[in-house]
């Protein structure tokens, strides 16, 4: 019975995957915008110009400041015109080799240890289990889950980043294999559980979140009678589930893609010392709204992910009921 519940999760999770892997990727690319050591973006290196046209200018008598408008604020929409016109639209799929392995691996793994803790914590008579105990089941099938998963994890935020870097500077990873197998041997093992703390902690407040949250407002509407089990609760219960999950970890999930996404170059120090470095250079840089970069896409992508993830998963339930 255990090892049913990790099929039916592992199934709905990579169908949810794939089917809202584009937008994944703009979120991705949108919570990368503004850092400050990307190329071209950084103002402090056009300082020595700017002072040099200004000393230039004063001399002339014209005004010594110079006002340097910031970025333009791109939407999701724009984000995703873009990367069509610059790079095709298979690039909206960049890195869903890795989306399916990390579905594989992180979904597979929290959907059937969710299952089981469900199994063992619920009430015997009724069936239900308190929302304490489906938080704290989330917590812990999320957390074992991301630390499996975090190599892919890694993989696929590089591979939907590297569109965005110039021509010259892009890894070009052929698939997930070839990127994990290139981290691998140019910067070590320890680089494919790099930002793993944070990706154990965003999985662990998404899957309690997520997974808590769906099987409580779908309790309830069953109980309230408000509509009964079938296709309307199951949707409208994964969206709100995907509402709360979104709100509760996009800041981790921003930090956590800038860590992934960082170059290390041999004999330099890195951008981010850790997870709290990112966090305090963000928020001075770009703002305490900086941590919900993204946030559009990233309800945008994970209502219907739910949506998917749980109307796929109560129908491959359906249809393995009798094995």
């Amino acid at each position: 019975m255990g090892l049913k519940g990790f099929v039916e999760g592992g199934i709905a999770s990579i169908v949810a995957g794939c089917s809202t892997h584009p937008l994944d990727l703009i979120k991705v690319r949108m919570q990368l915008q503004g850092e400050s050591h990307v190329p071209n973006q950084a103002i402090h290196n056009l300082r020595p110009a700017f002072a040099f046209n200004s000393a230039s200018a004063t001399m002339v008598g014209a005004p010594s400041t110079v006002h340097i408008p910031p970025p333009p604020r791109v939407g999701p929409v724009s984000v995703g015109v873009k990367i069509v016109q610059a790079e095709g639209v298979s690039a909206l799929f960049s890195g869903v080799s890795a989306t399916v392995l990390r579905q594989t691996l992180y979904s597979t793994t929290r959907m059937g240890l969710y299952d089981v803790l469900k199994q063992k914590w619920s009430d015997p008579d009724s069936g239900n289990m308190p929302l304490v105990r489906k938080i704290a089941a989330g917590l812990v099938a999320g957390g074992i889950g991301a630390a499996v998963g975090n190599p892919a994890d890694v993989a696929m935020v590089r591979m939907q980043a590297d569109g965005r870097l110039p021509v010259t500077q892009r890894r070009n990873y052929q698939g997930v294999i070839d990127a994990i197998t290139r981290m691998s041997k140019q910067e070590g093992i320890a680089s494919l559980w790099r930002g793993s703390a944070l990706t154990v902690n965003r999985a662990m407040i998404v899957t309690a979140s997520q997974l808590a949250s769906y099987d409580q407002i779908k309790e309830t509407i069953l109980e309230k009678g408000v509509m009964k089990d079938g296709l309307g609760t199951h949707v409208t219960a994964s969206f709100a589930a995907g509402f709360v999950a979104a709100v509760a970890s996009n800041p981790v999930d921003v930090i956590k893609t800038r860590v992934m996404n960082m170059k290390v170059e041999p004999g330099t120090a890195p951008p981010y010392s850790g997870a709290l470095d990112c966090a305090m250079k963000t928020v001075r840089a770009e703002g305490p709204m900086a941590l919900y970069k993204g946030f559009i896409p990233t309800i945008s992508r994970q209502g219907p992910f739910t949506v998917v993830l749980f109307v796929t998963l109560e129908q491959v339930r359906k249809i393995l009921k009798d094995f």
